[in-house]
């Protein structure tokens, strides 16, 4: 469905450029600490949830430059596709690493940093999902209406991935942590071929 792009209020603008700005400073921190916490774990989960969040954050960066500049929708459209394309790289290589776990090459750890993070994006990426979805209704833009989408279903991969790194932490579990990333890994794939199709994926 092709979006009628409407031209938003002063008033409009800045809360949009307000949330996004909210959703950046906090993709960076939700980006550095889970996939420092993912190198240093050795966590699948995280790194999943890690590579999703860099994409998210690249989206909301965009988002961010639509508002501050004249509308261009093949400029949006452009960016969809790359980040499909990244999100296609990230779920081949997530079920790489979750299957060398599964097998014993690497062994998933207990890491209470990436607990806090991903307790730190369920809280807090459903409110700024709801945001973009009633500002992306106003304005018609598609590139704010994916990025309502892409906050949702961060929300969604820190809960599973919370499952995951909670059973090892708590039971020592480790094959859960790599069960996690998988999955976590036909969502990727989903919002990947979403955003090819320059749509918005169905979790929003």
């Amino acid at each position: 469905m092709t979006s009628v792009l409407q031209v938003p209020t002063q008033d409009t603008t800045r809360l949009i450029r307000r949330i996004q700005t909210v959703t950046i400073l906090w993709m960076i921190v939700e980006v550095a600490v889970s996939l420092s916490a993912a190198w240093t774990a050795h966590s699948p989960a995280l790194l999943a949830f890690g590579g999703d969040s860099a994409i998210e954050l690249l989206s909301a960066v965009v988002v961010l430059w639509r508002f501050r500049a004249p509308a261009q929708e093949r400029s949006e459209k452009h960016v969809a596709r790359i980040a499909a394309a990244l999100l296609f790289i990230l779920a081949a290589y997530v079920a790489v690493v979750s299957a060398m776990t599964l097998l014993g090459h690497r062994e998933a750890k207990t890491t209470y940093s990436g607990i806090a993070v991903l307790i730190g994006a369920a809280a807090i990426m459903p409110w700024l999902a709801r945001e973009k979805r009633r500002l992306s209704a106003i304005t018609g833009s598609a590139a704010l209406r994916a990025d309502a989408a892409e906050s949702a279903l961060c929300a969604y991969l820190s809960l599973v991935a919370l499952v995951g790194l909670g059973i090892n932490a708590i039971w020592h579990l480790q094959w859960a942590d790599p069960i996690a990333a998988l999955v976590i890994v036909p969502l990727i794939l989903w919002e990947g071929w979403e955003a090819m199709r320059g749509r918005a994926c169905g979790c929003c």
